[in-house]
């Protein structure tokens, strides 16, 4: 049985700078067809690493290790910087070219791996950035963590 769905938590959160119109965040970005899905969390947590396993999917860089983050015109997007290159952190291997890679991506689902989510079948968790909400996935220690999120990008989560 879920629970009742907690507040949404703000994007500010996560913030490590912003500008008028944007805010910058140190996380990893990837697209799932025209989906993008940010991935937050601190240093060693597996975010190029669950971005790796994302591509490996057939998902498409954005941008690894910070990303800026524009809600000015409301649909949230993602976007890589300007000069970023298209690497993408392999741990214990090094930096390895991602192939093709995307400038931006309207954001679609946010994940941190900093928390794991202690309920099998969890409430909708959302992060508010201004006016819109975007789902967030408690994703620590989830072995099915990239599959289930291609599949919820592509297709939804139910209404249970």
């Amino acid at each position: 049985m879920t629970t009742a769905a907690p507040e949404p938590e703000p994007i500010t959160r996560w913030a490590a700078g912003t500008t008028d119109s944007a805010i910058w965040l140190n996380g990893t970005a990837v697209a799932v067809d025209d989906q993008g899905i940010l991935i937050l969390g601190a240093s060693g947590t597996g975010k190029s690493g669950l971005a790796l396993n994302l591509l490996a999917l057939g998902a498409v860089l954005i941008a690894d290790d910070g990303l800026w983050l524009d809600a000015a015109e409301g649909q949230p997007r993602i976007a890589r910087p300007t000069r970023s290159p298209d690497l993408i952190e392999a741990r214990g291997i090094g930096l390895i070219r991602a192939g093709t890679t995307r400038a931006a991506a309207p954001l679609a689902i946010i994940v941190d791996l900093d928390r794991a989510e202690p309920e099998r079948l969890p409430p909708r968790r959302l992060v508010a950035i201004g006016e819109a909400l975007c789902p967030l996935i408690l994703g620590a220690g989830h072995n099915t963590l990239a599959p289930a999120l291609v599949l919820m990008a592509r297709h939804g989560r139910a209404e249970v």
